[in-house]
């Protein structure tokens, strides 16, 4: 069965997306509170469904908040149809935006196949060792220390990583990033790097190349 986190403050369309997920194998457990959503342990659960507008703190923080601690699954749900809330809710980290009303049989596809990449990508990679690197599934360890890599960290670093001391482009690290949106710039790889970076406390690990790209050192 697939468990499912649900944030979501309008229980009676909670219910109804519970009822209708439970009969395709996917337990709904929902918060009307997103505080005590935050706090369900969200490590049990194999997918987030966020609504945006929430009592005492807007979703979007609340979606930067699990994306800076997990690597899980988030899809958006929210009657908030303005591209700024979906461009921004994509650039925290969310996997996909499914504006309200939608029909329930779309969200169960659109969890199988988010679950479906998600679960792939990670079973492609095996266990790695380079130096002070070690990569164990959906992980990255720096000196025996895992780091807490959104999707898009975990991707771009990972691109360095296999090929270390040789220089990525800016267009091929972004063109094999699955988890950054088709509209992302250098800008926003710019931004990712700077994390990764911080992540090191080291930031001469991660070498910029003026006008072409970055290598790992």
């Amino acid at each position: 069965m697939i468990n499912v986190l649900m944030i979501e403050d309008d229980t009676e369309f909670a219910e109804i997306l519970s009822d209708f997920l439970c009969q395709l194998d996917i337990k709904i457990t929902n918060f009307e509170d997103p505080f005590l959503g935050l706090s369900a342990g969200i490590t049990k659960y194999d997918l987030i469904l966020l609504d945006l507008t929430l009592p005492g703190i807007d979703g979007l923080e609340v979606c930067k908040e699990i994306r800076e601690r997990y690597n899980i699954p988030i899809i958006i749900s929210s009657a908030r149809i303005d591209i700024k809330d979906k461009l921004e809710a994509l650039n925290l980290g969310a996997d996909d935006y499914l504006p309200k009303p939608y029909d329930p049989q779309e969200l169960h596809a659109r969890i199988l196949s988010l679950l479906r990449r998600h679960n792939n990508k990670f079973e492609k990679i095996s266990i790695k060792e380079d130096n002070d690197f070690i990569v164990k599934g959906n992980a990255i360890y720096f000196k025996e220390k895992q780091l807490a890599l959104t999707p898009a960290e975990f991707e771009v670093f990972l691109i360095l990583l296999k090929n270390r001391g040789v220089t990525q482009t800016r267009e091929y690290i972004l063109n094999n990033t699955p988890s950054m949106n088709t509209d992302s710039s250098a800008k926003s790889l710019d931004v990712i790097i700077s994390k990764i970076r911080s992540k090191l406390d080291d930031s001469n690990k991660i070498k910029s190349v003026r006008g072409i790209g970055y290598k790992l050192l």
